[in-house]
């Protein structure tokens, strides 16, 4: 992958908001090495959009267990909707 594509990769994460894992669904490739490119290699192509990056994506890290929280709930409230 070039440089283009890893600050493409890194503009539309901070862009859409989107987390490691979906972008990596979006673009067809493994969340580890989306990761890679956005951890590793992106801080030697620039370093302001990296530190843009790091901040959003630690934000996002310390959030995640309450997105997981959010989606057992909802799982198990749709679920008794379902049961007569």
């Amino acid at each position: 992958m070039n440089d283009t594509q890893i600050l493409q990769l890194a503009n539309f994460i901070l862009d859409n908001k989107l987390t490691i894992r979906k972008t990596a669904k979006i673009y067809n490739i493994p969340k580890s090495t989306l990761h890679y490119y956005v951890a590793k290699k992106l801080i030697e192509i620039n370093y302001n959009l990296y530190l843009k990056l790091h901040r959003y994506l630690q934000q996002n890290f310390k959030e995640k267990h309450i997105r997981g929280g959010m989606a057992t709930k909802n799982k198990y409230k749709n679920n008794k909707k379902l049961k007569p």
